[in-house]
């Protein structure tokens, strides 16, 4: 299981849950979705054991957990592949060549194994960064606004390529990004007001990812804005 159980959480001058529940899908996509600044980065902290809570508990096995956030994060002195195979040199582990191999050619990079990340494009920047995300095998991946860096075009190349990459695992994808939860998501939790509150929303029919122009997802997405804009108004 994984989630949040009676969990109280409080920023200096602000409360941000209380008595705070939320449990998440196994096996599928979760997006978070709300206004900036409304906690939805903090949510994944806390999951990720990078901030205390004062009471309840977060459900949780973290050493299942792996995570990918808006910065790639590579190291520039490394090569593309030995930046996927980070995670084995921190822990002493043996490195897994073949599969970072592996999955540099499912990202579309195996022509780049050895450059470094200052050749690389925005875009392919992030995907070695998806790819060390998935070197792990890890069964539950944060996501904190991966793509919010990246253009119109190569975002919506690489939601569709994680769409696919990350299928049967957990995933908790925070973003702002309406169409982006409508695409990827198999639930939607809308977050709202302080201290936070949810309302959880099925995601569009059809798997995940989803094309960009279908008519069920553009309707869904005008609606969930309709949501959207309704919990800042009420909130102001």
């Amino acid at each position: 299981m994984l989630g949040f159980d009676g969990v109280s959480f409080s920023w200096p001058a602000q409360q941000l849950l209380h008595n705070f529940s939320l449990t998440f899908a196994e096996g599928k996509t979760t997006a978070l979705l709300g206004a900036s600044g409304i906690g939805k980065s903090s949510l994944l902290q806390l999951l990720a054991g990078l901030r205390p809570i004062e009471q309840g508990k977060i459900l949780v096995d973290r050493s299942q957990i792996a995570w990918m956030g808006q910065q790639d994060q590579l190291y520039p002195w490394l090569s593309v592949v030995d930046n996927v195979l980070l995670p084995s040199t921190l822990t002493g582990q043996p490195p897994h060549r073949h599969r970072a191999e592996y999955l540099l050619e499912r990202v579309g990079l195996a022509h780049r194994i050895s450059a470094k990340p200052h050749h690389l494009s925005g875009g392919m920047r992030q995907r070695v960064a998806l790819a060390r995300t998935l070197y792990t095998d890890r069964s539950v991946i944060l996501m904190d606004e991966p793509f919010a860096m990246l253009d119109a075009i190569t975002k919506l190349r690489l939601q569709t390529l994680t769409g696919e990459l990350v299928k049967g695992k957990t995933v908790i994808m925070v973003t702002h990004d309406p169409a982006e939860a409508c695409r990827l998501a198999d639930e939607i939790v809308l977050l709202h007001h302080s201290p936070l509150e949810v309302t959880t929303l099925a995601a569009p029919t059809g798997a995940a990812p989803r094309p960009a122009d279908d008519l069920g997802l553009l309707t869904a997405q005008a609606a969930l804005l309709t949501r959207l804009e309704a919990y800042d108004i009420s909130s102001e």
